[in-house]
């Protein structure tokens, strides 16, 4: 019984991955649809597999004998599952313990991380408070115009913790890198986040600056090790995706995306697992 549960949530979760396509609605519908479509299927194997240790190896449900086959199976991957999340914190830290090696500046009244090289790079890192990291690169090869509005689009990944949220999106993709359909919601979710950023810098500063910086970062971008762990820079977009965000910066300004989590009601049936330990004796 045990192992028809699991078998039931792997189908379930790669049905729902499969049915994914790429969205051309606005952006609220894209964001929603893409984080329940990525979100719900490792929640449903993570309640799955904490159904089963709750019931343990013993006992019967459904009339049929439990076993240690199921039992460790849920053990090993929610073990792998945390391992996975460590090594992300590591990495993640190592990322931050890098960027602090920098000196830390005074950019036009916003404390800034310098980093030494003449490439072009721009991003927030760390966790739920990130720094604000800048190349003495971009600096030198952008007009004070331009850098401003590198800094107003930087301001909005820091407005929006994305460096925080993003840290725990990207640990359930490395859990669920096996389901179809992952990196293409994962690309979708990074190009959804630029596209917020940018919407929350042309509050603020002239779109077409921003444009034209996107276009000369992306051009000559510099790339941290482990930059994609808690890191949210301005050059992460290439191709369709960075067509994405120039459009949407040269055509009439929207209001700022609100990204709304999917509504709760449809997670809850992730937690259905939970309910078979009272049929457990």
């Amino acid at each position: 019984m045990h192992l028809i549960m699991i078998m039931t949530a792997l189908t379930v979760s790669w049905i729902l991955r499969c049915s994914w396509t790429d969205p051309q609605s606005n952006w609220n519908n894209r964001w929603r649809r893409s984080l329940f479509l990525f979100l719900f299927p490792p929640l449903l194997i993570f309640m799955t597999a904490i159904a089963l240790l709750f019931m343990g190896p013993q006992g019967k449900m459904g009339g049929a004998y439990t076993g240690w086959f199921s039992y460790d199976l849920a053990f090993c991957g929610l073990g792998y599952f945390a391992f996975l999340c460590i090594k992300l914190a590591l990495q993640g830290w190592q990322s931050v313990e890098s960027a602090r090696h920098s000196p830390l500046v005074n950019l036009d009244g916003r404390p800034v991380r310098l980093l030494n090289t003449p490439a072009l790079f721009a991003g927030q890192i760390g966790f739920w408070q990130p720094e604000l990291v800048v190349s003495q690169g971009l600096l030198q090869t952008l007009s004070p115009a331009h850098v401003e509005s590198v800094l107003a689009h930087e301001q909005g990944h820091h407005y929006y913790r994305d460096t925080f949220w993003f840290f725990w999106l990207g640990w359930v993709r490395s859990c669920t890198a096996w389901l179809p359909n992952t990196n293409a919601l994962w690309q979708e979710l990074l190009v959804l986040r630029e596209l917020r950023a940018d919407s929350y810098a042309v509050s603020q500063v002239d779109p077409l600056l921003l444009a034209e910086s996107l276009v000369l970062v992306v051009s000559q971008t510099f790339v941290l090790a482990e930059s994609e762990i808690c890191c949210a820079a301005l050059g992460t977009s290439v191709g369709d995706r960075l067509e994405q965000r120039i459009d949407a910066l040269l055509t009439p300004p929207e209001p700022t995306p609100t990204m709304k989590w999917p509504s709760w009601h449809g997670f809850l049936l992730a937690f259905i697992p939970l309910l078979t330990v009272l049929f457990h004796t």
